[in-house]
């Protein structure tokens, strides 16, 4: 792919007239890579004449060997930036993963084209290219359509669908439903924010909602309407996908595994009348890991990750009585415990919990009751 982040869309010189040339939004399915399962948005300029650009516009463009991007992500202190590169290599890319592309070519006046125009190419600056990225707030798509409605000379009035007002977690769901380990980690890291009920303007984080969006979309100006979409067309036909194989097992048979392993524990242990230590310890090993990193999610800068109610169980005290509990010493860990697990489990009636997390405050919960009332017996 070749990046040319610093072209202008085109000389100040060589401007063609607007008539001869399109703006289009180009929204592209998902593929199998982790960075994809949302679908992408760009824009694209085209001019129709002998000869003429035709670039894409990326507000997708990051470097994964950047020092501590994951990190950076996690906490919302990643830099995205504005890239433009040739269309036919844009279209080169998603038409190597099998992954459609749909076309809207926007149905904008000169006047319009050339605000757009103007508006990219201050963009695309040094100075202007980096932005900082959220997920849900600030991403490639809804960049795409700040700029294309900063330029229109009138008010871009949406249709609302009704019954639709998915929380983000749903939407999230929504695209991860056949990636079963990034849908847990997502809803591990989620807060009771994501649950709450989102807007039109919110739901257009995702590219597949600003597409139905735009397809339905009015433009009213100097008392009468248009279309926002002239035109739609397929840019680049679905294709075979290749999936790759992930972890044989989901979250919701790990979880399984555990309550019966928990299970069979609990029961050796009330017939032996003694505490396995060692299942004590992966337990709690387990939830302060965790625990750890959900306790770091507070100073994450993504809004709908500092409340997260999974912190109640998931966090970092079970390193504090690890010692102890390994040397079989009386400890208050367990009656903490055992309130911090009811408690989690009522939390679930507000908040959507990762898939199996329910398991983990149920084995803890019976060895909450196995410590406390085989010691109470000795």
């Amino acid at each position: 792919m070749i990046l040319v982040s610093s072209a202008p869309v085109a000389a100040q010189e060589d401007i063609p007239p607007m008539d001869s040339v399109e703006f289009s939004l180009l929204t592209c399915q998902p593929h199998d890579e982790v960075y994809s399962l949302y679908g992408h948005t760009a824009i694209r300029y085209h001019e129709l004449r002998p000869g003429g650009l035709d670039w894409a516009f990326n507000y997708g463009v990051f470097d994964f060997k950047k020092p501590h991007f994951v990190a950076r992500f996690v906490f919302g202190l990643t830099d995205y930036e504005l890239g433009v590169y040739p269309y036919k290599y844009f279209v080169r890319e998603y038409r190597r993963f099998g992954s459609m592309v749909t076309e809207q070519v926007l149905n904008l006046t000169n006047e319009e084209k050339m605000a757009l125009h103007d508006a990219l190419a201050i963009n695309l600056r040094p100075e202007n290219k980096i932005y900082r990225y959220n997920y849900f707030y600030n991403n490639c798509t809804t960049k795409a359509r700040d700029i294309i409605e900063s330029c229109i000379n009138g008010k871009v009035e949406y249709a609302g669908r009704e019954d639709y007002t998915p929380s983000y977690r749903d939407m999230v769901h929504s695209m991860t439903r056949n990636n079963p380990w990034s849908r847990f980690g997502n809803d591990l890291l989620l807060g009771i924010k994501a649950d709450w009920k989102t807007d039109l303007r919110q739901q257009e984080f995702l590219p597949g909602n600003l597409m139905y969006d735009f397809d339905h979309a009015q433009i009213y100006s100097n008392g009468s309407y248009r279309p926002l979409i002239k035109e739609r067309r397929i840019a680049v036909p679905a294709g075979v996908q290749i999936i790759e194989s992930g972890f044989p097992l989901t979250p919701l048979a790990c979880a399984a595994i555990l309550l019966a392993v928990g299970i069979v524990i609990f029961f050796f242990e009330w017939r032996k009348k003694r505490v396995f230590v060692l299942w004590d310890v992966l337990l709690m090993m387990t939830t302060g890991t965790i625990g750890i990193v959900l306790t770091l999610m507070l100073f994450s800068q993504h809004p709908t990750v500092s409340l997260n109610l999974q912190i109640i169980l998931c966090n970092p005290l079970p390193w504090l009585f690890l010692w102890p509990v390994i040397r079989g010493r009386e400890t208050r860990y367990w009656k903490i415990t055992a309130i911090l697990a009811v408690l989690f489990l009522i939390g679930s009636f507000f908040q959507c919990y990762a898939e199996g997390i329910h398991v983990l405050a149920l084995c803890l919960l019976m060895q909450c009751y196995a410590n406390m009332k085989i010691k109470a017996q000795k």
